[in-house]
Parts: structure tokens; C-alpha cells; sequence
């Protein structure tokens, strides 16, 4: 049983980080939190637009500041981003302050549930097989080092993710509340 006042997301994109988390969220009595959309209101500006305007390395900073402050509060679900885990630090601070749940996903089905998605800055390249599969095994140690629990989401909805998980949560995470 792993105490936590917070449950952080991590995964690659397309795991179901912002669809199961918002089910999870309602179901824990959290505060849920997309992190790519709490960025988004802080630079007032998309996350393509910041991807492009500072490059990634940009991005990845304001992503780090905005983890630092939400896991500063409580009672909050928070989905990262894909590549959240990448810096040390990052990681370091989900694991202090949160249960993590790393949601993974295989390429085909990524593929399959990105096919319409233009807005992810990093799959805008007609080699998205290719890009998803590197990240995959650039990220996926990461993912490992950080989480508390795996669970794979390929072939499920959200809904049937969610009722899944719900039990295992309960199971694996303590909710600590604040005082």
C-alpha cells in the first residue's frame, strides 16, 4: 500500500491518460488535472504553438515548473504528457508526491487511436509508426522507474479501463488525505 496525497498518469500518448483519468478522478473524488491543458491556460498558447515558438526543450521546462505546482497541491489527479517522465527531476517529484500509474498502450493500438489526431506536435511526420515505436522504447524504462502500478489499456474504453482499475487502485494506493 503505497500512501499518496496525489495519483499522476504517465504513459505514452494514446494510453488513455485524459479519458480513464477524468472516469478516475470522478470515481477517487479528485481534482482532475490534464496537465497539457493546465500549460496551455498558464502560456495562454497551444501546446503546438509552444512546441514551435521555444522548441521542445521550451516546453519541457514550463511542463516541469506546472508539475511542480500541481503536485504542491492535494487530492489531484494529474495526466501528464508522454515525455513528462523524460527529465529526472520530473520523475523524482512524482515519485515523492504521488501514486503513479503508468498506462500503457501498444503501437498499433496508438495508431489506431491517433489515426485522426493532428494536434500532437511530435507525430506531425508522415512516419508516425516510426516516431511512436522510438518513443516507446526511449520512454518505457521511464515509465518503469517511476510507477507504482502497470496497466495496459490496449483494447478497452475508457469506461472499461476505468472499472478495472478501480479495484487495483483501491487495492495498491492509499488515498492520504491531508490533514
Amino acid at each position: 500500500m503505497n500512501p499518496a496525497v496525489n495519483l499522476v498518469l504517465v504513459g505514452p500518448m494514446g494510453a488513455g491518460k485524459t479519458s480513464i483519468g477524468r472516469r478516475l478522478a470522478e470515481r477517487f473524488g479528485l481534482v482532475f488535472v490534464d496537465l497539457d491543458q493546465a500549460i496551455e491556460a498558464a502560456a495562454g498558447a497551444r501546446v503546438a504553438e509552444l512546441f514551435e515558438r521555444e522548441g521542445e526543450a521550451g516546453f519541457r521546462e514550463r511542463e516541469a515548473r506546472q508539475l511542480a505546482q500541481e503536485l504542491a497541491g492535494e487530492n489531484r489527479l494529474i495526466a501528464t504528457g508522454g515525455g513528462a517522465v523524460l527529465a529526472e527531476a520530473n520523475r523524482r517529484r512524482m515519485r515523492e508526491g504521488a501514486f503513479v500509474l503508468h498506462l500503457a498502450v501498444s503501437v498499433e493500438e496508438q495508431l489506431k487511436r491517433l489515426a485522426n489526431d493532428h494536434a500532437r506536435p511530435l507525430l506531425q511526420r508522415p512516419d508516425r509508426e516510426a516516431v511512436l515505436r522510438r518513443l516507446a522504447e526511449e520512454r518505457a524504462p521511464l515509465y518503469a522507474e517511476v510507477a507504482d502500478l502497470r496497466f495496459d489499456t490496449s483494447g478497452l474504453a475508457p469506461a472499461q479501463a476505468c472499472e478495472r482499475l478501480v479495484p487495483l487502485l483501491r487495492e495498491g494506493w492509499q488515498h492520504a488525505r491531508a490533514a
